[in-house]
C-alpha cells in the first residue's frame, strides 16, 4: 500500500510541477487541468466509475436493421434517419430544444447514419462518402465528452479527413471516413477517464463493426483506425488481431499496452501528439490503487513503445483533425497508404 500510495504520489506532484510555455488562457487551463487531475486519481477510488447520472433523454429505440451490406446501406440510412426525427420530436416534448436540434439535424436528407440510438447521451455512426465502393476507409474513434449534444465538433474533423483525402487520392482511388460514436465516452472530468471500464465495454463494438465494414466496403478496401485522445484507449482494448491495415494513436493518455507489440495486431501502430496537446503533462504511468487500475501506461509517443511517430505540428489537444494542420496531412497520407511520404516527429 505504501507504494501504491507513493505511486499517487509522485504522479501527483509530477502533475503539480509541470508547466509549459504557453498563451495565458491555455496555461490557466492547463494548471486546472493538472490540479483536477490529482483529485481524480483519489476520486477513482472512492467514487462510483460508472460517474455521475445524467438526465434522461426521452428517445425511441434504435431502428430495427438487416444485417448491414452493401445492398442494405440506403435502407439503414432512411432508417436512422427516421429514427432521429422521432427523437427529435420527442427531444422537443421534453423541452430539450438542444437534444431536438442536434436529432433534428441528423434526420437532413444529406446525413448517412449506419446506427443511431438517441436515448442518453447518444451514440451514433455517419459515413462521409461512398462506402460500398471505397478503396480506403478510414474509422474515427473518439474520446472524452463526446455525444449527440457535442457531435458536430467530432462530425467536423470527420468532414476535414473526407475531404482532404478526396482532394489527395491518387485518380480512381475511392475513399470513405466513418465517424464512429459507437460507446458511451467518458467525461472529461470524471473517475471513468481515468479507467479502462468504458473502452472495455466499448472494445467488443468496435470489433464487431469492423467485422461489419469488412462486409460492406470494397472486397478490398483498406481500413485504417484513427483514435484521439480516450479513444486510443478503446482502440488498445480492440487491437488484438483486428482486421486494419494502420491504427493511429493521436493526444493519447496511454493505450494500456507496455508496447505497440504488446497490442497484437497486425496493423502498422503510429502515434503522435501536438506540441501545444496538454495530454503531455499527464503522467503516462498505471497505478493499483485498491483493486482499481489508474491510468494507461506507457506514452505511445515515447520509444520504448515502438510506435511509428509521426509530425502533428504545434497543436493542441483538439486539433489533430484540422484542416491545414501537420497531423491531418499525415492522416491522410496514412490513410492513403501513402506511408513514405509521413513526416516524422
Amino acid at each position: 500500500m505504501e507504494l501504491e500510495t507513493g505511486a499517487v504520489a509522485e504522479q501527483t506532484a509530477a502533475v503539480t510541477r509541470a508547466t509549459g510555455k504557453r498563451s495565458d488562457r491555455r496555461r490557466r487551463a492547463g494548471r486546472w487541468r493538472r490540479g483536477a487531475f490529482g483529485a481524480l486519481i483519489a476520486g477513482a477510488v472512492v467514487l462510483p466509475l460508472a460517474g455521475a447520472a445524467r438526465p434522461a433523454v426521452p428517445a425511441p429505440a434504435p431502428a430495427s436493421l438487416a444485417p448491414l451490406t452493401a445492398s442494405t446501406l440506403d435502407a439503414a440510412y432512411t432508417a436512422n434517419r427516421a429514427n432521429a426525427a422521432q427523437a427529435s420530436r420527442m427531444a422537443a416534448a421534453d423541452g430539450n430544444d438542444e437534444r431536438a436540434a442536434a436529432d433534428r439535424s441528423m434526420a437532413d436528407p444529406s446525413r448517412r447514419f449506419l446506427s443511431f440510438d438517441g436515448r442518453g447521451p447518444g451514440q451514433a455512426t455517419e459515413v462521409f462518402g461512398d462506402l460500398a465502393h471505397a478503396d480506403r476507409v478510414a474509422v474515427l474513434v473518439p474520446g472524452s465528452d463526446t455525444s449527440v449534444d457535442t457531435y458536430d465538433r467530432f462530425r467536423a474533423g470527420a468532414l476535414a479527413l473526407h475531404e482532404r483525402l478526396e482532394r489527395e487520392a491518387p485518380e480512381g482511388v475511392r475513399t470513405a471516413v466513418v465517424a464512429w460514436l459507437g460507446y458511451r465516452t467518458p467525461d472529461t472530468v470524471s473517475a471513468t477517464v481515468l479507467t479502462a471500464g468504458r473502452a472495455e465495454q466499448a472494445a467488443p463494438h468496435l470489433r464487431e463493426f469492423i467485422g461489419e465494414l469488412r462486409r460492406t466496403a470494397g472486397p478490398n478496401a483498406d481500413i485504417s483506425l484513427l483514435c484521439h485522445s480516450y479513444g486510443t484507449v478503446v482502440c488498445g482494448r480492440a487491437a488484438a488481431g483486428l482486421d486494419v491495415s494502420d491504427i493511429a494513436l493521436v493526444g493519447s493518455p496511454g493505450t494500456g499496452a507496455d508496447s505497440a507489440a504488446a497490442l497484437h495486431t497486425p496493423a502498422r501502430v503510429w502515434a503522435a501528439r501536438g506540441g501545444d496537446d496538454w495530454i503531455a503533462e499527464v503522467p503516462h504511468v498505471e497505478a493499483d490503487l485498491f483493486g482499481t487500475t489508474v491510468g494507461f501506461g506507457t506514452d505511445p509517443v515515447s520509444p520504448a513503445f515502438g510506435a511509428h511517430v509521426f509530425a502533428a505540428g504545434s497543436g493542441g489537444h483538439s486539433d489533430y483533425f484540422r484542416p491545414g494542420s501537420a497531423s491531418l496531412a499525415n492522416l491522410t497520407r496514412i490513410v492513403l497508404g501513402d506511408t513514405k511520404a509521413v513526416t516524422r516527429a
